[in-house]
């Protein structure tokens, strides 16, 4: 094992163990259920990034090819780790008012998990994976050529949209995100906070998977 592997596993299980022990974890829910912003903010921050460097470590088969700028990404995760926060919440209300209402179906639990899932993913987690690849994509410019600030023509015309239509948008959402996100809504309170927070881990590593892919030609 190497000593980014020792690192990062070391810090993996500092943090399971935080959430897993008894005493710790009573604080853990009480922060969150108190401080939903910023336990938003740390967990995604935390997460997220480390499943993005686990990604890059996979990928390349060392650490020494990490991604510049990591506190900017690791802040902007947190950033997109708060609006999630918020998301869940507008989303799990929203769909009961809805079924309450007569606009969207009633059933089971599982059927309200399926439909909160499937609405957050097919509108909201296009935006949020576009945001990340706009503002993952400036850091790299940045980094690339130092004193430039690139525009947004520039960023964009850097991003490959088609390799991300292909794969994050049309296969992630609908094969693991929506699947893994019926199972976070069908969670209790204290356990969806958790499950969420360890889905982070997997979202970043399925936008560095993203970013590494060949480019889609014309």
């Amino acid at each position: 094992m190497k000593k980014g592997d020792f690192i990062w596993t070391l810090i993996m299980i500092a943090m399971i163990g935080f959430i897993a022990a008894p005493a710790t974890n009573k604080i853990f829910m009480e922060f969150t259920g108190e401080h939903p912003y910023v336990s938003g903010f740390i967990k995604f921050s935390i997460l997220a990034t480390m499943g993005e460097l686990l990604a890059v470590r996979i990928m390349k088969k060392d650490w020494s090819s990490l991604p510049k700028g990591i506190p900017y990404r690791a802040l902007v995760w947190g950033m997109l780790g708060m609006l999630i926060v918020l998301a869940f919440e507008i989303y799990g209300s929203g769909v009961i008012s809805a079924q309450e209402k007569g606009l969207l179906p009633q059933g089971r639990k599982i059927v309200y998990a399926f439909l909160v899932s499937a609405l957050l993913n097919t509108t909201f987690a296009p935006m949020l994976m576009g945001t990340h690849k706009i503002t993952d994509t400036y850091i790299d410019l940045v980094y690339k050529n130092p004193g430039e600030r690139p525009t947004l023509a520039v960023i964009a015309e850097t991003i490959d949209w088609k390799g991300f239509l292909s794969f994050v948008i049309m296969k992630t959402l609908p094969l693991f995100w929506i699947p893994a996100h019926t199972i976070t809504f069908l969670l209790p309170p204290e356990y969806k906070v958790l499950f969420a927070a360890s889905l982070s881990l997997a979202l970043g590593l399925i936008l560095a998977f993203a970013k590494s892919r060949p480019v889609i030609k014309s």
